[in-house]
């Protein structure tokens, strides 16, 4: 029988009822509820958080029936989950969620009605009645009236609890009304601890540097837990065993081997790393769009970017992408608080732009890049409209577009090179004259080849130094030296001096060594030079 994909769907009991895939993580929710009390995890957007809080609720809901094996209504087999093979109790346990991932959730009256819906609804379900309109208060009699009434403490889920500040910041005002309701509602968690059984909290950014759970100190942080790096994402062993038919229909779909269907989906969807275990993680959100649809493709970075991200980079430095996967780091760069950034690489890391791609364990130092293919042209292209709105005026990328399409199939650099100047033709004076140098022209121009899909890479060591640019084309191997008012036989040299192109010798195709002269005087390519290696 054909699979079902749970496409835009995070309950878990639609999930299970109605016949969807479920990649079981319950024996990682058995070891938390079983192990501790409160949690935190931070993992970035539409990586699985909501169902994750989901099933949360159905276990200590004490549905025991929802993770036995079944056949749904539509005669669908469901598979027994781990949890119900454990020695869990099953009891039903009273349980509030506060859910924040809406996304049209702006303005403060908002935020106080969703808090007073919630709180609310809870009454009337226990028929309580409020002892007062302060959130606290309620929040305080609610778990103490519940764990009186029903015998059993209170389980408190909360889904995305930043996501209203992240749409904020920048509003000082409207950030610290927010976080005062956070610390409100939220405060008693920790006071009123004997009244509690489980809390889990959900977001992007690090809890403790949000300054909303300063009261809930005793939180368990398991964002970089290596126990607990594959609870949220779908981890490539679960991929290749839970998920194994859904690759084989997809391959059979597209006419190739399952081998070749592996790979285009590793490149596309893996590269997730949460600790410095490494252990490879892909997006859910994409994985599940892909067995849909059928077709490898950008799913997640279409509607994982967010005003918010935009917003944030616009009251940031410059991100240099050419460096951008060069940077390490220590752990303390991942509790720094959004609101205070003048590094940009630390918000691009929790929102899912950036991941761990090594860990030095002496120095305990991380050092980040692009976890795939998808997230990397999707930034590019992200960010090439975030440059380019600066400008006032966007210059015309059809023709650039087209060109480089032509340079792919065609091998045909003159035109591309010619598109280039005249895209370099339309960058606002007044905007290029802040930048200038050498690097400027190169940094923008990798943003523009990324953007465009291209497979490039920048400052690419060799045993003498690092080249510019270096791209890949299924014809040719360019590697490319960027001059500022200087020669292109300068550039050239230099690629011959310090064996840039050397390394690619075996790779068998053509290499193709590319000199560019940039003058400051004509703000663009003034000469450039294309030789054959050997």
């Amino acid at each position: 029988m054909k699979r079902k994909y749970p496409v835009g769907i995070q309950s878990f009991e639609s999930i299970r009822q109605d016949g969807y895939l479920y990649i079981d993580k319950t024996p990682l929710i058995y070891k938390m509820i079983t192990e501790g009390k409160p949690y935190f995890l931070s993992r970035p957007r539409r990586f699985g958080k909501s169902l994750l809080v989901s099933t949360l609720a159905a276990v200590f809901e004490g549905r025991r029936e929802l993770f036995e094996a079944f056949t749904t209504d539509y005669g669908i087999e469901q598979p027994q989950l781990f949890i119900a093979t454990t020695d869990w109790k099953w009891e039903k346990y009273p349980v509030i969620k506060f859910d924040f991932s809406a996304g049209d959730l702006t303005t403060i009256e908002q935020l106080d009605t969703l808090i007073d819906f919630t709180l609310r609804s809870y009454e009337q379900e226990y028929n309580i009645t409020p002892p007062s309109e302060d959130a606290n208060v309620r929040m305080v009699n609610l778990m103490r009236t519940l764990h009186k009434e029903t015998g059993k403490r209170l389980v408190v889920l909360v889904d995305e609890y930043d996501n209203f500040i992240l749409h904020a910041l920048g509003d000082d005002e409207k950030v610290a009304q927010a976080r005062q309701r956070f610390q409100n509602v939220f405060g008693p968690l920790k006071a009123e601890d004997d009244h509690l059984q489980f809390a889990f909290i959900t977001g992007i950014s690090k809890f403790s540097q949000m300054g909303i759970f300063s009261k809930l100190n005793n939180l368990n942080n398991i964002s970089m837990n290596p126990a607990y790096e594959s609870l949220c994402g779908i981890s490539e062993e679960e991929l290749l065993t839970q998920m194994r038919p859904d690759i084989e229909l997809m391959a059979e779909r597209n006419h190739t081997t399952f081998e070749d269907m592996f790979a285009q989906m590793k490149a596309h969807y893996d590269g997730y790393h949460f600790s410095h275990a490494m252990q490879d993680m892909y997006n859910p959100f994409s994985l599940v769009n892909a067995f849909f649809s059928g077709d490898v493709t950008d799913y997640w970075f279409d509607r994982g970017t967010s005003g918010a991200l935009l917003n944030l980079l616009a009251q940031m430095p410059p991100v240099d992408t050419t460096a951008i996967e060069d940077e390490t780091y220590d752990s303390t760069m991942f509790d720094q608080p959004f609101q205070t950034f003048d590094d940009p690489l630390p918000i691009l890391y929790q929102s899912g732009y950036l991941t761990i791609k090594d860990y030095d364990r002496e120095f305990k130092e991380f050092r980040l890049g692009f976890p795939n293919q998808e997230v990397r042209q999707g930034f590019a292209q992200c960010l090439y409209k975030h440059v380019t709105a600066s400008w006032g005026s966007r210059p015309t990328e059809t023709s650039l577009v087209r060109a480089f399409k032509v340079f792919r199939r065609d091998d045909d650099l003159v035109p591309f090179i010619a598109a280039i100047k005249t895209f370099y033709a339309g960058v606002p004076y007044q905007w290029e004259k802040d930048n200038k140098n050498e690097h400027y022209y190169h940094a923008l121009l990798y943003t523009l080849l990324t953007a465009f899909g291209a497979n490039i890479r920048a400052k690419e060591p060799t045993a003498k130094g690092c080249s510019d640019l270096t791209m890949f084309m299924p014809k040719g191997i360019y590697v490319m030296e960027i001059k500022y008012n200087d020669t292109v036989d300068a550039a050239l040299d230099q690629i011959d001096r310090k064996g840039y192109a050397d390394k690619y010798a075996l790779d068998g195709r053509p290499i193709i060594k590319v000199g560019i002269s940039f003058s400051s005087e004509e703000r663009n390519i003034t000469d450039w030079k294309a030789v054959k290696q050997g």
